[in-house]
């Protein structure tokens, strides 16, 4: 089997735009790793690729799911992975794009997924208080209580279901898990910039879809039905212009806001991706995307296999 060829790392970094490069010289499909572009209607502030882009290059997982339905790492395993294996099959190079990086863990790192919920049993530790399942938590796997803060109680919740359900803690999971092989053999590059260019690229982009016109388009998700307090509208760029479409912001202070929060973003995109050691880091500074592309290729041989 080929490797996947992965490009991940911080929004507003060009990886887009290197994997399009990429696919066009090896005769390959891109396939969307980002948890915002599943969503139909979503496109102007989930940086979907154009007409043109997908015109010129295959694309796979866009435009998936309904703006009011949920997803997850496990979820997106199982729709992606069936492209995939057709790609594979059809000997045509995958190069999975996207910054999402538990999406990019789901598919290249053998994480536990297969283990069903027990919603009854969620149901009573949603009625417990945060602070009282961090200590549950602690009692049966300390090392995931020291890992997990006590307010995300999402997670503190999971590790004390999948104790319930297994037998074993989430700790013991994991170690097991590591030592079995992923679903496919992986290369991952990520683009690198100066924290400051990078930025300012985050701020333009943003500027620019703004004039794309991303207030009309959540404008128009809310008047289609969609709550605002749904999963996809609690996107960065859509929950901020809500509030002014309700009156409850001027635009100029949600651009601000929106500018900001993707920027905090990218900041938890380059701790994430730092931490992986897989990742190559190819400087993107006054360097054009051809010559990244091909330094990319260079890296791998000339050769996906």
């Amino acid at each position: 089997m080929k490797s996947l060829l992965v490009l991940c790392g911080p929004t507003a970094s060009g990886k887009s735009a290197c994997a399009l490069n990429i696919c066009a010289r090896l005769g390959g499909a891109l396939v969307s790793c980002d948890s915002m572009q599943l969503y139909k209607g979503m496109d102007i502030g989930t940086a979907k690729p154009s007409a043109e882009e997908r015109s010129s290059v295959p694309h796979f997982m866009l435009d998936m799911i309904e703006p009011d339905q949920t997803c997850s790492a496990a979820m997106y395993r199982a729709m992606a992975k069936p492209t995939l294996d057709s790609l594979f099959e059809r000997n045509v190079q995958p190069v999975l794009c996207g910054g999402t990086g538990l999406y990019i863990d789901a598919l290249t790192k053998p994480l536990g997924f297969a283990i069903e919920g027990d919603t009854e049993y969620r149901n009573q530790l949603s009625a417990l208080s945060k602070e009282q399942l961090h200590q549950m938590l602690t009692e049966i796997d300390p090392d995931s209580a020291n890992r997990l803060h006590v307010n995300d109680t999402r997670r503190v919740i999971r590790a004390l279901e999948v104790h319930a359900i297994t037998g074993q803690t989430l700790t013991e999971r994991n170690r097991l898990d590591a030592e079995r092989p992923g679903d496919y053999p992986a290369q991952l590059f990520a683009l690198d910039w100066p924290r400051e260019m990078l930025y300012d690229r985050i701020n333009r982009r943003v500027d620019e879809m703004m004039e794309r016109g991303l207030l009309q388009e959540v404008a128009r998700l809310l008047d289609s039905g969609l709550s605002a307090g749904g999963t996809a509208m609690q996107a960065i760029g859509y929950k901020e212009l809500v509030q002014v479409l309700r009156g409850d912001s001027s635009l100029s202070t949600a651009v601000e806001r929106i500018k900001q929060a993707t920027r905090n973003y990218a900041k938890r995109q380059l701790t994430w991706f730092r931490r992986d050691k897989r990742v190559h880091w190819i400087p993107a500074q006054d360097r054009p995307i051809d010559l990244i592309a091909q330094e990319i290729i260079d890296i791998l041989g000339g050769e996906t296999s």
